[in-house]
């Protein structure tokens, strides 16, 4: 089926990649379509739909399509690296192509598949304390925060915490008071990282507006960035996630990420849950 708005609702799709689930909505060549309030109702799991993020693929000038991403809570996600893949891969099934460039708030970011895998160039991380953006002038590599994380831009802020054991960590109870720390303006998402070796990482992770995740592709590339900045890893290193594994490999042009990616299903929302938001 098209994304196209059908007569009875609006139509969606439901993909995931690692467990990180997305609604994707195709308003290509019509108006935008998502609003605080759509995002919000689709993203409650028991009165709409449910979603880690929500991705609206949109018309570009300047790139093949345009990307907003939206959170579970109604607010604007500035980059989502797996919704990026599960776009990307879409696309390239519709049209038979094998590279696309997608345009997000933070810029174009390139998509390639190879050998059926789709990788994205998240682009170069923000290490200034001013882009991620931090609230003053610190040192980025060593938050004054308890657990001494890192702080790393992907076209959206986020904290990396280095510890031994990320089973052991209560994600639920640090990673809203990290999220909401003074420190960030725009909050944070939240990565606690455990080192297995120098191309192995296992990493847990608190979203911003949304929670728990299964896993986070910007998180990710965050992660993998950190970590070598602390000389912890190579360049290239594979995540264990909750909900399986990505692949980082942070390149003179960018951080490149692959891993699964999942059609789950197409529907139609109906007018009465459209009226009702």
């Amino acid at each position: 089926m098209t994304s196209a708005r059908a007569d009875r609702g609006l139509a969606i799709m439901k993909w995931h990649g690692a467990g990180n689930d997305f609604v994707i909505i195709d308003s290509r060549g019509r108006s935008a379509r998502v609003t605080e309030a759509l995002a919000r109702g689709l993203g409650d799991r028991h009165r709409g739909v449910g979603f880690d993020q929500l991705a609206e693929i949109r018309d570009s000038e300047s790139a093949d399509i345009e990307l907003d991403f939206w959170n579970a809570d109604g607010s604007r996600a500035g980059a989502c690296g797996n919704a990026t893949r599960c776009v990307a891969r879409f696309l390239m099934d519709e049209s038979g192509r094998d590279a696309l460039t997608i345009r997000t708030a933070r810029g174009p970011l390139e998509a390639r598949r190879i050998a059926g895998e789709v990788h994205v160039n998240m682009g170069q991380p923000q290490t200034d304390w001013a882009e991620v953006p931090l609230a003053r002038a610190v040192d980025v590599q060593h938050l004054p925060l308890d657990g001494d994380p890192v702080a790393v831009g992907m076209g959206n802020p986020h904290a990396v915490f280095f510890v031994n054991d990320a089973e052991a960590v209560d994600v639920a109870g640090i990673g809203p008071r990290v999220e909401h720390d003074p420190l960030f303006p725009q909050r944070t998402n939240v990565e606690f990282a455990e080192v297995r070796g120098r191309d192995e990482i296992r990493m847990r992770v608190w979203e911003r507006g949304t929670g728990i995740t299964l896993a986070c592709g910007s998180g990710a590339c965050a992660t993998a960035v950190a970590a070598v900045q602390r000389g912890l890893t190579d360049r290239k290193v594979r995540i264990e996630v909750d909900g399986g594994w990505l692949a980082l490999d942070w390149r003179d042009d960018g951080v490149w990420m692959t891993g699964p990616t999942a059609h789950v299903f197409d529907a139609v929302l109906t007018p009465e849950f459209l009226e009702r938001l």
